[in-house]
């Protein structure tokens, strides 16, 4: 691109139009552009910021490596609790016991998942004591036959703390008519929330020795739960251990257990993004409308320059220049409002919610007080970058049918 080329393109943009039709559109591609990279950047960093949350609450919750026997109980869980913790990069190892059941109060079942823990060495594997809302996790091993139940649980069996519940385990004893399940009332002694619906729901916690003579395991568990430095080198960890354990043992890192879950909130946001980008789209178009106008325009400006010898492809680079200008500022201008929009979505969005007097997301379905916003500088560059190649793509059409002009027609009645 020569200096001429450039500087015409520059000066094409800038210069004032009689045609205020024209200003208007390149206004409105300007706008449009503005809009929808401000938009991308904001929706890209709440939706970063809703999976970095939803990401650490399972993590609170979840242990980093399970390790399960290949169908049958592990039995002899104490040694192998002692060689896993010596392990480097151990940080935690505690046996459990899980199950379905259903739970009965007052008329009232509701289907939840069982788990039996050691409430001295839970703590090295999740943060379920520091979710505790009622009670203690410790109250399991004070009281016998106790259990602690998610909020959202005991709210639809209508229960609290200190209330007898009624647990139905299938596991049960065989009898002339069959297998009858088995029967075992509990206490409530204490009420949790990690602020996941399908965990407060869903979840039970139980004494650990309860869960093996409720499910007949005798001195067995189901595994074993293991804490790690680095949660995120989980699924290498697995691997390693896996290598090491043989086929004997199923070992499971907490990005396979949730795996459909995060795989969702990746669609999403894939989703999320195509359709926001269409309103780049949008602006481009624009983009071309603005392109065309000013081509038709200026066919008298390029009919001269041609008989100054000036080739066809200088003049498609002046008006891929001021295509690329109108693209560049509003791309440039979009980036700034969307994350200055992304980072203050935490107080713009309790603002809103006050002057409409509505309430977009309920803390007693999600347990968040604000929405996430987690802004990624690459997916600044991302989403720039693809505004740029939508501005360049819609340049070429109208560049081309400039430099198509022929001088003789343009000319012809000047």
């Amino acid at each position: 691109m020569r200096p001429y080329e450039l500087w015409i393109g520059l000066r094409y943009t800038r210069a004032k139009r009689n045609n205020h039709f024209i200003s208007f559109i390149t206004g409105t591609a300007i706008l449009g552009m503005v809009i929808g990279v401000a938009a991308l950047i904001a929706v890209m960093a709440v939706m970063n910021g809703f999976d970095h949350t939803l990401r650490s609450r399972i993590l609170a919750v979840t242990s980093d490596v399970i390790i399960q026997g290949n169908g049958v109980p592990v039995m002899d869980w104490q040694t192998a609790t002692r060689r896993l913790s010596r392990v480097p990069d151990v940080t935690g190892v505690a046996p459990y016991v899980q199950a379905q059941a259903l739970i009965s109060h007052d008329g009232l079942v509701s289907g939840a998942m069982i788990e039996g823990i050691d409430p001295a060495l839970e703590g090295r594997v999740d943060k379920l004591a520091k979710d505790m809302k009622v009670g203690k996790l410790q109250s399991l091993q004070s009281h016998p036959w106790s259990i602690v139940l998610g909020t959202a649980l005991a709210r639809q069996l209508g229960v609290t703390v200190g209330d007898k519940i009624t647990l139905i385990s299938p596991q049960g004893g065989v009898t002339p008519l069959g297998v009858s399940p088995s029967l075992r009332q509990f206490t409530v002694v204490g009420l949790f929330s990690v602020g996941i619906y399908a965990y407060d729901s869903g979840m039970a916690y139980i004494n650990l020795g309860d869960a093996q003579r409720l499910y007949g395991l005798d001195k067995g568990v189901t595994g074993l739960r293991m804490q790690i430095k680095n949660p995120f080198a989980a699924p290498a960890f697995a691997a390693h251990l896996q290598k090491q354990l043989g086929p004997a043992f199923y070992i499971q890192d907490w990005t396979q257990t949730h795996e459909n879950f995060f795989k969702a909130l990746s669609m999403e946001k894939l989703v999320m993004f195509v359709i926001l980008s269409l309103i780049i789209a949008v602006a481009a178009f624009n983009i071309v409308a603005t392109l065309v106008m000013v081509v038709t325009d200026k066919e008298t400006d390029i009919a001269i320059l041609r008989t100054l010898g000036v080739t066809p492809r200088s003049i498609m680079l002046i008006f891929m220049v001021q295509g690329a200008v109108i693209g560049l500022v509003g791309t440039l201008l979009g980036v700034f409002f969307g994350v200055l929009l992304a980072l203050n979505i935490p107080t713009l969005v309790p603002a809103l919610e006050q002057l409409l007097h509505t309430q977009f997301i309920s803390p007693e379905v999600y347990s968040i007080s604000q929405l996430p916003s987690k802004l990624e500088p690459w997916d600044v560059v991302h989403v720039a970058v693809a505004a740029l190649i939508m501005s360049w793509i819609a340049t070429l059409y109208p560049s081309w049918r400039a430099s198509r002009v022929a001088p003789a027609e343009a000319l012809r009645y000047e």
